[in-house]
């Protein structure tokens, strides 16, 4: 029987096929390596700062959103974040990966503004996921500049309740924590949906002082624990974030009914 050169080629490309999607199918991306000190700590592993030379550039959005003019991943995370605003219930919520807000550097999708001077900035903070990482860490942060090593100022609420106060002095600084509001334990103990937190968190900057604000049990925000001094020069960057404190996995918080005033003595 003779072949003419169609009935070749046909075959031909019958007999590649499979090679070719294997092939195809072997380009899928690999999973991203985390280093071991990204890990978060477990009872048998603990978490470790990033080696001082480690950086990761930020990734930065023109994305305005509710009262925010941009957003940005501070580290880019090795899964990156996203954000969404509903202005009927006024509820910003944030989605991110991220090993971690703490030691030298940072991951973590960040809403911000430019400003200057003096700062009042207050949300209601909800993490909606109870199984997430314990130390997951829902932000309002005051950022000299968005590199992933910032000086900044920050009040921060993590998934045990645990809420605090904490700086980064100075660019690529280690954090230090000023004060901290420990959760009250009902019956149901550490961790469980009761748990007595802070339902309202606020940050104030009036000039070089940083306060903590919170409210515990509805009544109106007032000051908790002492101010601490951190400089930031004008401009600089004032938001809200959200890190999962797990590297390649999201998490989310809710934070709503936001308020910013470029005023000191406005949280509320």
């Amino acid at each position: 029987m003779k072949l003419d050169w169609r009935t070749l080629l046909v075959a031909a490309i019958t007999c590649a096929a499979p090679c070719l999607f294997a092939a195809q199918a072997g380009d899928a991306p690999a999973a991203p390596v985390v280093p071991d000190w990204a890990q978060p700590g477990t009872a048998t592993h603990m978490q470790v700062a990033p080696p001082l030379d480690f950086h990761r550039p930020t990734t930065n959005f023109d994305l305005p959103i509710g009262v925010f003019e941009g957003q940005s991943d501070i580290g880019s995370a090795l899964v990156p974040g996203s954000a969404s605003y509903d202005a009927a219930t006024k509820q910003y919520a944030i989605d991110s990966a991220g090993y971690n807000v703490w030691y030298g550097r940072d991951e973590f999708r960040y809403l911000w503004k430019k400003m200057s001077g003096d700062v009042s900035l207050a949300a209601d903070v909800a993490l909606p996921n109870l199984s997430g990482y314990g130390d997951r860490k829902a932000l309002l942060i005051i950022r000299q500049n968005l590199d992933d090593d910032s000086a900044e100022a920050m009040v921060a609420m993590h998934g045990t309740g645990l809420s605090h106060l904490a700086q980064r002095a100075g660019k690529g600084v280690e954090i230090k924590e000023a004060y901290r509001i420990t959760p009250r334990d009902l019956p149901g103990g550490p961790g469980d949906p009761g748990i007595v937190k802070p339902r309202r968190l606020g940050i104030e900057k009036r000039g070089d002082t940083i306060a903590l604000f919170a409210s515990l049990d509805g009544e109106p925000m007032h000051q908790i624990g002492p101010s601490i001094l951190v400089h930031f020069d004008a401009p600089f960057y004032v938001g809200i974030g959200f890190c999962s404190h797990l590297p390649t996995t999201s998490d989310t918080a809710v934070l709503s009914d936001v308020v910013l005033e470029n005023e000191a003595g406005k949280v509320h």
